[in-house]
């Protein structure tokens, strides 16, 4: 490994866009956000060391074995955020084994753009990204007698932003410094802005370190490694990123997959089937499907790769990818389409693993989630799955070892149903037992809406509740119905406002309601409801059905609201206690 000669920025980017300078497809994906490319600049500008780079040297016979990648350059949160894949190379070129953050955030920023999601607006609006161009407050100065960090003002800017700016300001986009000739061209520049005298002085000045910073400083420094060995190689990289919190393990894990599968782009694959699961509500990252892959192919499940992650295992996994790819998605697909879970309700991802791999040995297709002759199976992965989710620390520590053991469950006694049973047996021979105690059902019994926990638990009570486009946690009591103002304006004591809105959250007060009926209820009180849904006079038998199903009760006026809250969360424990305190 030898030391360079540091270059310039410009230098630098010049390589990149000639793609001499690649990323090796063992690298990760860009991870920094644009508040951080802005406190990098900054630091550029005050000329803080920013680090070596380490690069691979690559010759001309070898760089036509591997597949490169380009740095992002506009990127967008939800459309565009992977690194594009570069065409065949069979040239010298160099690639990038430490140091892609902060290249990327050069390239970003001196030729490109940024677009991330707005708050409040939905991801398929259509101004929920705007695009956004680096600039320079060229008049910003920091507040005099404070300490500041920040002695530059760099911000992500979209058109609309940059027209409303104010007439304080004189922003800068930082791309054009790259085109841009010291002296007279940005001093007109700056003329072309009608600044008082003194400001214009301020400006030219940060312009000028600007243009030095990008052109003229020798600020890019960094080693080159010139073997052409791609095990050496890996080595180096997983030594250089593994310290600290730099990359996580399925990172290291990924790149070992990509350097070693022979057909499959293994970081495609991956990042494909994340994309799809994250279209279908889920949250489910990198760690989930490398994990999903290593426990189906029957792989050992810890992320560790000098111990485990050899080529024979990565050869299993590219060998089992597409069905282990259908195996996870119908698992997902059972879990929201016909369990109603999404990324806010399922709050132990990794509950959906041992699923997974049943489905896999079984060799189930799209017939699963619909079919009558499924319908047992499903019930029992539905009810092992709910219990799993409402026991706390059930998928906390040892996770890993917990998988293992419900893998050999499932080989011993999986062969026709789901065998949830034999699965909690072995579950509390591990000190992760589902049985619920009393003080455990207690606590279930006062979930408080927006807890992970309150779906799961109204979904194991009420199991004859079937999913039509979702389900809605819906108050029996509306919110909007029970507030201090309403409450007091209809007379009510500051002791009973305080106990109603103590407990219109609580469990006793929630349903499942799928959404099309949640939206025919809207704001009306339970015995309203009700009357709406059974008007006609011979309904009373279907209503009351209806309402004991439900543990509702004789659905009383606002004024009863305490009895029923407190009735109904004695049925509820009850219902409780003999779905799951007896097993």
């Amino acid at each position: 490994m030898t030391y360079q000669t540091p270059i310039t920025i410009q230098k630098t980017l010049e390589a990149i866009h000639r793609h001499d300078l690649v990323l090796p497809a063992i690298q990760r994906e860009f991870v920094w956000g644009h508040d951080q490319i802005c406190m990098f600049y900054d630091s550029l500008m005050q000329g803080y060391p920013f680090g070596a780079f380490l690069y691979w040297k690559v010759d001309k016979e070898n760089s036509g074995k591997f597949k490169w990648y380009d740095f992002v350059r506009n990127y967008h949160e939800k459309d565009d955020p992977h690194c594009p894949v570069l065409p065949e190379m069979h040239r010298p070129l160099t690639a990038v084994l430490d140091g892609q953050q902060r290249l990327t955030a050069l390239n970003i920023g001196l030729s490109g753009s940024m677009a991330w999601k707005l708050p409040r607006l939905w991801r398929d609006n259509p101004n929920a990204f705007p695009r956004c161009f680096l600039y320079l407050d060229l008049l910003w100065e920091p507040e005099p007698g404070e300490e500041e960090e920040t002695m530059y003002w760099f911000e992500f800017l979209s058109d609309d932003e940059l027209r409303r700016a104010d007439a304080s300001e004189c922003w800068f986009k930082v791309a054009d410094i790259v085109g841009m000739q010291s002296g007279p061209p940005m001093l007109a520049w700056i003329k072309s802005k009608n600044l008082p005298s003194d400001q214009e002085l301020r400006a030219y000045q940060t312009l000028d370190t600007l243009y030095h910073v990008v052109h003229t400083n020798l600020m890019v420094t960094r080693y080159e490694e010139g073997s052409q060995e791609i095990n050496k190689v890996l080595q180096i990289f997983i030594r250089t990123n593994s310290g600290g919190t730099t990359l996580r393990r399925s990172d290291l894990l990924l790149s070992v997959a990509v350097a070693q599968f022979d057909e499959l782009d293994a970081r495609d694959e991956v990042h494909g089937l994340v994309d799809e699961l994250q279209r279908l509500g889920f949250s489910l990252d990198k760690d989930f499907v490398l994990k999903a892959g290593l426990m189906l192919s029957s792989l050992p499940v810890a992320f560790r790769v000098t111990n485990f992650f050899n080529r024979t295992n990565m050869r299993r996994l590219e060998q089992n990818w597409e069905q282990v790819r259908q195996a996870i998605m119908l698992t997902a697909r059972l879990a929201t389409d016909v369990f109603g879970f999404n990324r806010d309700n399922l709050s132990a991802m990794n509950a959906l693993l041992p699923i997974a791999y049943y489905i896999y040995t079984r060799g189930f297709g799209d017939e699963f989630l619909t079919h009558s002759s499924h319908e047992d199976d499903r019930k029992n992965i539905k009810v092992w799955l709910i219990r799993t989710l409402i026991k706390r620390g059930i998928w906390g520590s040892g996770v890993d070892t917990l998988l293992s053991t419900l893998r050999d469950a499932i080989d011993k006694h999986g062969e026709s149903t789901f065998p949830s049973e034999a699965l909690m047996r072995d579950m509390a021979t591990r000190g992760k037992s589902v049985r619920l105690e009393e003080e455990e059902i207690e606590a279930l019994a006062d979930l408080r809406y927006g807890d992970s926990q309150v779906f799961p638990m109204l979904s194991l009570l009420f199991p004859f509740m079937q999913s039509i486009n979702g389900f809605h946690v819906d108050h029996i009591f509306p919110r909007a119905k029970v507030t201090r103002r309403n409450l007091r304006a209809a007379g009510y004591s500051d002791e009973t406002i305080e106990a109603y809105l103590d407990n219109v959250n609580g469990l006793a007060n929630l349903q499942l309601l799928n959404a099309g009926e949640n939206l025919e209820k809207g704001g009306k009180l339970p015995g309203d409801w009700l009357d709406d849904k059974f008007p006609s006079p011979g309904s009373e038998v279907a209503r009351q059905e209806y309402a004991n199903n439900r543990l509702l009760g004789d659905v009383p006026g606002l004024d009863g609201f305490e009895e029923f809250y407190a009735a109904r969360r004695d049925a509820l424990k009850e219902r409780i206690r003999e779905l799951v305190a007896a097993q």
